[in-house]
Order: structure tokens, then sequence, then C-alpha cells
């Protein structure tokens, strides 16, 4: 069964919004680990970690805004999630971050692979999505790092 265009675009911004909403939850999990660490760790965690996916979520909710303006639907309010209890630990806050961030550029490609975003003839959509998952390419190397070298 086919769906209209407007279906799809639907879509489209429904499955952007899922990514986007794990984007915050790693953002609100790196934020808990950042508040729990020394000055030299947390402007570590800043630059690896936390920076690139706070981007990663700006250029995601963006591309949503200006996709959902650009075919007049409404576009949604994004909250931020809770991290969890701070006991958990920075080890298991960047670990969420990373498999949390991971799991939204997975969403991303999905909907790549879906050619939903080039049937809806979008190209700032594209680049969007493309733009975000090129920020969020480096974070599990980024995380494994980190960790690694973690009270060290």
């Amino acid at each position: 069964m086919a769906i209209t265009s407007t279906e799809a675009r639907q879509q489209i911004l429904d499955q952007l919004g899922v990514a986007i909403d794990q984007l915050a939850l790693a953002v609100a999990c790196l934020g808990e680990a950042h508040e729990q660490l020394d000055t030299a760790s947390a402007d570590r965690l800043e630059a690896d970690l936390f920076r690139p996916v706070q981007r990663a979520y700006a250029q995601a909710r963006r591309t949503h805004s200006a996709f959902a303006r650009r075919s007049t639907l409404d576009g949604r309010e994004f909250s931020s999630p809770s991290a969890g209890l701070a006991s958990q630990g920075v080890k298991v806050f960047v670990e969420r971050a990373v498999a949390t961030a991971a799991d939204a550029d997975r969403k991303i490609a999905e909907l790549q692979d879906s050619l939903l975003p080039v049937e809806a003839g979008d190209p700032e959509l594209r680049a969007g999505l493309g733009e975000t998952r090129s920020l969020l390419d480096p974070l599990e190397g980024a995380g494994r790092n980190f960790l690694r070298v973690l009270g060290r």
C-alpha cells in the first residue's frame, strides 16, 4: 500500500524525532558524568564526547524543525530526559551515552536507507541527516579511549 507524501514526511519527522530523543538522553548522561569528574577529566570528556553529541543533537533538531516548516507539518518540542541516579557513576553514564548515540546514528541510517528523504525531494533534509551522522561517527572510539584512561 502506497503512502501519501504527507504521510511520508510525517514518518520522516517521527523517525528523526526518535533519534533526537536518544541524543537528548546521551547529552543528559554526559552532563551527569561531567559533574562527577575532576577538572582535567571533565575537560577531556567535554571536548571528546559532550561537544560532539551536543552538536549532533542541535543539528538534528534544526534539521527536524526546518523540514517540518518546509513541509508545513507540525514540529515538536523535545524535552531533556533524566540521566538517572548519580550513584551509577561516570563509567555507566559514558557507556550509556555512547550506546544511545550509536542507536540514534542507526535510526538516522535506517531513515536514510529507507529512501524516504530522497522521495521527499528535500536536499536540505538529506544534508542535515548526513551532517548529524558525521558528528556521531567518532563517538564510539572516543568513548572507548575516554574510559580506557579514566582514573589514571
